[in-house]
């Protein structure tokens, strides 16, 4: 005759519900054995016996006294109530605890950095592993950062992380237009080299406007394409000569470094910078870009969305002193950056500068 096994049918994955901790406590004091209960119950008879282990307690079935000494007669006996209440205890310390438990040192190191230092959660994650100031399981990814800040764990909330909030939708299909108006060399006759940003001295310049106000000053910015370092330099107006006389300036304060530095400068086609081919020719190669063609520019435009966050567009750059400006330089070029493995711009400009004179 084949056996069949008793559990082969019976439920898997469910916990014992308390009252079926209440039948096996009066099938046990009728004398049923596990195995039957389990027949019953359609459980697997190890599930059972599991429960009545878990819930067995001492109890005492007679106490006399003789001779002034006390004798305790007990009895072991299962108890619904003892095995539910181990279970809810056990039920509270299962599972893995979740991260964020554990570690309030990074946690309060991240949070000081994104809302005193304007940090993306991906610059606390990545700086912080690649000093290693938090060990690895006090470290989460950038997906796990950016989730508690979405349930609410960290201090800094999605309205602190503004590159969040501003972020578009991406355009996959760009398309230029030739120029109308020849300044210079055209970008399409820029060496192609520079593309893979693996040589220092490429730049990029453009100008940002506070209010569009013709007495309002604007900033002339120029970003380093291999080491995202930037420099930002207030003027009087958007125009040739103010352009010219900045960067006039900015090559004399270099000397004999300018030639080094500034191997080719790419630009927009704005009237403001209808001179600097002729004013640098012999020092740097210009390059014009496409007009409507800002991809042409992305390291300008990403180093544009930093510099808003501290002159919005209806800000009037005459109200905001030199220093300020140099305090937001200094702080774009001490941010770690993923895209040059969590250096700061100053960093890495500095090590290209060494490597220059060595």
């Amino acid at each position: 005759m084949t056996q069949v096994k008793d559990n082969i049918n019976s439920r898997t994955g469910k916990h014992l519900t308390y009252e079926e901790r209440i039948k096996i406590e009066g099938y046990k004091e009728l004398g049923y054995s596990n195995r039957a209960i389990a027949r019953i119950l359609n459980r697997a008879p190890q599930t059972i016996n599991n429960a009545v282990n878990r819930g067995t307690v001492r109890t005492i079935k007679q106490r006399q006294i003789h001779n002034d000494k006390v004798y305790e007669y007990d009895q072991y006996s299962y108890s619904a109530e003892a095995d539910y209440q181990t279970y809810l205890r056990n039920r509270q310390n299962c599972g893995r605890r979740p991260k964020w438990l554990t570690c309030d040192s990074f946690t309060n190191w991240a949070d000081d950095k994104m809302l005193k230092k304007g940090w993306s959660p991906d610059m606390v994650v990545g700086r912080a592993t690649k000093e290693n100031l938090f060990t690895s399981d006090l470290t989460p990814c950038t997906s796990t950062l950016y989730h508690w800040i979405e349930r609410g764990i960290m201090k800094t909330k999605n309205i602190d992380l503004l590159e969040k909030v501003s972020r578009k939708p991406r355009n996959d299909s760009p398309t230029h237009r030739e120029n109308r108006r020849v300044l210079g060399p055209s970008i399409k006759d820029r060496p192609e080299e520079i593309e893979s940003r693996e040589h220092f001295g490429h730049w990029e310049i453009d100008t940002l406007l506070g209010a569009r106000s013709k007495d309002d000053p604007v900033l002339l910015t120029l970003v380093e394409r291999k080491t995202r370092f930037e420099i930002l330099l207030k003027i009087d107006q958007q125009d040739q000569k103010n352009v010219d006389q900045a960067m006039n300036q900015l090559y004399k304060q270099l000397g004999d470094q300018a030639e080094t530095i500034f191997k080719t400068i790419t630009s927009d086609n704005g009237s403001e910078f209808a001179g600097i081919h002729e004013l640098l020719r012999n020092i740097t190669d210009i390059f014009f870009a496409h007009p409507y063609a800002p991809y042409e520019r992305g390291t300008k435009e990403n180093q544009h969305k930093l510099i808003r966050r501290f002159i919005p567009k209806s800000k009037r750059l005459v109200e905001i002193s030199t220093q300020r400006i140099n305090r937001i330089q200094q702080w774009i070029n001490n941010i770690p950056r993923k895209i040059i493995d969590y250096r700061t711009a100053q960093e890495a400009f500095v090590k290209e500068l060494q490597l220059l004179t060595s």
